[in-house]
């Protein structure tokens, strides 16, 4: 008998079926899940509107409790589109806004791309943020990409509806809001903030006009309390879309305030807290009839630096004292120096005590000054001290002496006679500092500890020929040099000089005269002021190399518990079974008292041990200074590294960080004498 359904007559209608049954599905979804709000507001005449409610962002204090950067509270003017799209005359009333704002001389917030007058064009200065929210917006409503701007003006005088009596000039006010309120229905996220921080008089005319759509939300700004350490404490903005990609991952919603660059960055996690959330529902006035917060803010962690925020500005005015006291001295035709930086550093445990640049800027004006700054010369909002990569010249000489020290080529007796110049080979016969021709002074026989305490060319160029460069490589990357410190801010690397980095970097090859530049901290030799003072820092500590560090703790947003306490870390241990390093104190110590550092510390109340280099810059008629020293000198509890472009020498610089140490010095006697008191009042 033939089959009254064939199976294949049967699949089909089941193939049918399934796809009605999903398409019956996804209409049910989207009714009753996506656009079910939308329904209710039409048949209540009520809107919904969910918006977020920041968190407290935490403080950044020093590491005596002296708080730096925390937060005041504002108020903030948002506005919502799906309440203006409900309003009689939407764009009237945006107007009367605007001229409320500009009755009182306040900008609102406008990021629509487009001049603001005639002839209207795209901004000149449109970042990848804004041409990227305008492609999205373009997409969403199916407009070339390459459409003009009167031609986008034009499109959007019809698609708002916008009276064609208007100029245009106010006309592309209204524009600009619109667009940003679109696009936020575009992206789904938060209300349009329209202004920020607005004083209580403005917020009364605001208000007092009744208009629906616009509501007032507390907010904060960050304020800083001091005008020190802006590279260290660096700043926070709006995040990109590029960052929000990363940060939606941990729950951060559009357009959260995020650390940008310094410690703000570096401990955003910790900073930032937890925003909450809110529920408004309001009826066909604009009028909140039920206001839910279904998730509470938790404030963010407060911040506690190494930074010594006394030290930190003793450092900074004493670099720009320098600096100026330098240039002052100039000849009218001569180069000037042109910034610097200063570091200390806690010898026992790696803690960053000051970390300057100069130039520099008030952190509380770096968002109203950024472009005057990026323009200024000598780029203040470049941080020298952990960005900036120079030739260590003879304060690396240490390195060269524990090198040849370690690996024997000589002991602590070995002697070499200064001949001033260094005649081994034909084409590359250089002087040590003191010679300047036949019959001029040389340093005579000396030892390792006679040679950094004189700073004699000679005896580095003689002992480095006789090890090569291996053993100087290998001393150096034990000191940390050419690597990065591990502080939580942006550093850079630097590099040894290597005969792989110079094939590397110049495609070439190595020579004797590399090791003789090399030895001598020139040549291929780049470190950061941070790197050279964590450098010294080892030196004092007899060869424990400490990772560098800004955070010592960090608390709960009321200060009442510990959260994190950073320990010292250990990142190498130099080893020393002949005591070798101790050889290198004396010379240091030499050099303070009777060598190039002895004019400011040989008689200073603290013994110091010093290190000064004086470097040849790469196209500068004028000599780099570099400096180091540690103090005490028998317990060492304090590293300085300065370095100064044009700085002219190492001894010309050395007043910085001797007023580092009159500070630093101070307050320990003040304190030691303080719990003393204390200690006999028990």
């Amino acid at each position: 008998m033939e089959k009254i359904i064939k199976p294949s007559r049967l699949t089909f209608l089941c193939i049918i079926l399934a796809i009605l049954l999903v398409i019956y599905g996804i209409t049910l979804y989207k009714l009753q899940v996506l656009e079910g709000e939308e329904y209710l507001t039409e048949s209540t005449g009520t809107i919904t509107v969910r918006s977020t409610l920041p968190a407290s962002r935490g403080a950044v204090l020093d590491r005596n409790g002296v708080i730096l950067v925390d937060n005041q509270t504002t108020y903030n003017i948002k506005l919502s589109r799906s309440i203006l799209l409900k309003s009689a005359d939407p764009n009237g009333r945006l107007l009367e806004l605007v001229t409320i704002l500009d009755d009182a001389g306040v900008a609102h917030n406008d990021d629509f791309p487009v001049t603001k007058s005639g002839p209207f064009s795209y901004s000149a200065d449109m970042g990848s943020k804004q041409r990227e929210r305008l492609l999205r917006y373009f997409a969403f409503f199916g407009l070339d990409e390459n459409i003009s701007a009167p031609d986008l003006m034009s499109w959007l005088w019809d698609h708002y509806g916008i009276d064609y009596t208007l100029t245009p000039e106010t006309a592309r006010v209204i524009m600009g809001i619109r667009y940003e309120l679109e696009l936020r229905a575009i992206m789904n996220i938060d209300e349009y903030i329209f202004c920020e921080d607005a004083d209580l008089d403005l917020i009364s005319r605001v208000t007092e006009r009744d208009i629906p759509f616009v509501s007032v939300a507390a907010g904060s700004v960050r304020v800083y309390h001091t005008a020190y350490a802006a590279h260290v404490l660096g700043h926070i903005a709006r995040m990109s879309d590029a960052q929000y990609a990363v940060y939606k991952e941990q729950g951060y919603p559009y357009g959260s305030t995020i650390g940008q660059a310094g410690v703000e960055a570096a401990f955003e996690t910790y900073l930032h807290g937890t925003e909450g959330a809110m529920t408004r529902i309001y009826d066909r006035n604009g009028a909140v009839t039920d206001s839910t917060v279904t998730a509470e803010p938790q404030a963010g962690g407060n911040v506690y630096l190494t930074l010594d925020i006394e030290l930190q500005g003793v450092a900074e005015e004493a670099l720009s004292a320098t600096i100026a006291s330098i240039n002052a001295e100039r000849e009218e035709d001569e180069e000037l120096a042109t910034g610097g930086a200063a570091v200390a550093i806690d010898v026992k445990t790696g803690d960053a005590l000051v970390i300057a640049s100069y130039p520099s800027y008030d952190p509380a004006r770096y968002l109203s000054d950024y472009t005057e700054l990026r323009d200024t010369d000598g780029n203040p909002l470049y941080s020298r001290a952990t960005l900036g990569t120079y030739n260590p010249g003879s304060t690396f000489k240490p390195v060269t002496a524990l090198a040849a020290l370690s690996n024997g080529t000589i002991t602590r007796f070995s002697t070499i006679t200064d001949e001033g110049r260094y005649t081994k080979y034909p084409d590359y016969q250089p002087s040590c500092w003191i010679y300047h021709g036949p019959g001029s002074a040389t340093h005579g026989t000396l030892n390792v500890v006679g040679a950094i305490e004189n700073s004699c060319n000679y005896f580095f160029y003689t002992v480095a020929d006789m090890m090569g460069i291996r053993p100087i490589i290998a001393t150096a990357e034990q000191f940390g040099l050419g690597s990065k410190t591990g502080i939580e801010i942006g550093e850079s690397e630097g590099h040894i000089a290597s005969p792989e980095y110079k094939e590397e970097a110049l495609h070439e090859g190595w020579w004797a005269a590399d090791n003789l530049l090399a030895c001598m901290g020139q040549g291929h030799n780049y470190f950061t002021p941070l790197q050279i003072a964590n450098y010294a820092a080892t030196i004092a500590n007899g060869g424990t190399h400490y990772k560098v560090s800004l955070l010592k703790k960090i608390t709960t947003a009321d200060y009442a518990y510990t959260v994190l306490e950073e320990d010292p870390v250990v990142l190498n241990v130099i080893d020393d079974p002949d005591g070798n390093i101790g050889v290198i104190h004396e010379g240091m110590e030499a050099v303070a008292k009777r060598g190039t550092a002895a004019s400011v510390f040989r008689n200073y109340p603290v013994k110091v041990a010093a290190k000064t280099g004086t470097v040849q810059a790469d196209t500068a008629e004028i000599n780099n200074g570099v400096f180091i020293c540690y103090a005490p000198a028998d317990d060492p509890e304090i590293a300085v590294a300065v370095v100064v472009e044009k700085g002219g020498s190492g001894a010309g610089i050395m007043a910085v960080a001797k007023e580092i140490l009159d500070a630093y010095f101070e307050k320990t006697t003040y304190s030691s004498a303080a719990e003393a008191d204390n200690a006999l009042v028990r």
